[in-house]
């Protein structure tokens, strides 16, 4: 498969794609050269496809446990299934996990309360938000793909690159 060099080194190459694809996934838009965002458009496309495949596999699990009182009470838990469990793990090999940004009037203890069951929020959200919304398109139009749009801007001034934004359609 021939892949665009981008007139880095392999390690700075995979650096470079991993930040943006991780950036557009967690914004939804990010503006990058034209022959970055083709590179990023292949790779969200295949992390979005990847999670729309596993998002449902969840297992129920029963537990008992004794409270204070030594009486046996029945939990019941929400895990992850094998499917999703190990596609949870490519994506976090994948991508960078960002973190949830404070909100501009937000306390510290409304921020702490918000995100303390969050440990990977970007995973997170391609789990709950993007994979059941594409998965929906995708039963819509009978295909997968094309989660990304490129837009072209023209030429940056300075090195005269070709610019484009790139979101998540």
């Amino acid at each position: 498969m021939n892949r665009r060099k981008l007139g880095r080194r392999a390690d700075q190459r995979v650096a470079l794609l991993k930040g943006q694809v991780s950036a557009l996934l967690w914004y939804g838009k990010i503006e990058t050269t034209f022959d970055r965002a083709k590179e990023i458009s292949r790779l969200a496309d295949k992390y979005i496809t990847i999670a729309i495949k596993a998002y449902d596999d969840t297992v129920t699990v029963t537990k008992e446990k004794v409270n204070l009182k030594n009486e046996k009470v029945a939990l019941t838990f929400t895990n992850d299934g094998p499917k999703k469990l190990a596609a949870r793990r490519k994506l976090m090999a994948s991508l960078y996990d960002l973190q949830e940004i404070k909100g501009e009037n937000e306390s510290k203890s409304a921020y702490a309360a918000r995100t303390k069951d969050l440990k990977h929020p970007l995973i997170e959200k391609l789990f709950n938000e993007y994979a059941p919304r594409y998965k929906e398109r995708n039963d819509k139009q009978t295909q997968g793909g094309g989660y990304t749009r490129i837009l072209r801007l023209g030429q940056r001034r300075g090195d005269a690159a070709e610019m484009a934004i790139i979101e998540l359609v």
